[in-house]
């Protein structure tokens, strides 16, 4: 598990304590939660190691900066990328788990197939989505609903043979295209965005 964060005192324990690690290990698996401090100047990295995650440092600030640091630390079947400011529900993993484990290589927490809280994305944002993803599906075949997503679930090796050259958060396009180039299988879940 992978959670690039920025000053995110408030929500980074929540975050960690909602991770459904028990019933990850009740299935056989073990868990790390890596947390990769971006360069907070907040209390994000004393929590987030104190709620049991592992804190890397990456001062170099942006979003695929943290991901592909936190990336090259990780080791297990599953990498799960997911947002540490509390907008996305960590339960759905082991949804995730379960698509990873019945074939797919990669899988998308989609807010656009699930139900956005009210005011939790601005109209131009949602819109913006839509035309995004409608873009990357013509252009790289695939059929997803939500590429700006932050919550994502990979099989290991998928994550060791992208090459990510994102800094900030054109990382999910980036992300998406290499999922393509390389032909695996695309899945998504429907969630909620808090």
């Amino acid at each position: 598990m992978v959670l690039p964060a920025l000053n995110e005192e408030e929500a980074i324990g929540k975050v960690i304590d909602e991770i459904p690690v028990k019933e990850l290990e009740g299935k056989g698996y073990q868990t790390e939660i890596i947390v990769v401090d971006n360069g907070s100047d907040d209390k994000t990295a004393e929590i987030a190691a104190a709620h049991g995650a592992t804190v890397i440092k990456e001062p170099n600030r942006g979003k695929g900066r943290a991901i592909r640091t936190g990336f090259e630390a990780v080791s297990g079947d599953f990498v799960f990328m997911l947002d540490s400011d509390f907008t996305y529900p960590a339960g759905y993993i082991t949804q995730m788990v379960e698509l990873l484990e019945r074939g797919y290589d990669v899988v998308l927490g989609s807010r656009l197939k699930g139900s956005v809280e009210h005011g939790a994305m601005k109209r131009l944002n949602l819109i913006g989505n839509h035309i995004l993803a409608l873009l990357a599906n013509v252009l790289y075949g695939t059929r997803v609903s939500d590429l700006c997503t932050g919550f994502w679930g990979f099989k290991a090796d998928v994550v060791r043979e992208m090459k990510i050259d994102a800094v900030g958060f054109e990382l999910e396009a980036n992300m998406l295209i290499e999922v393509a180039k390389n032909g695996h299988r695309v899945g998504e879940i429907p969630i909620s965005y808090r």
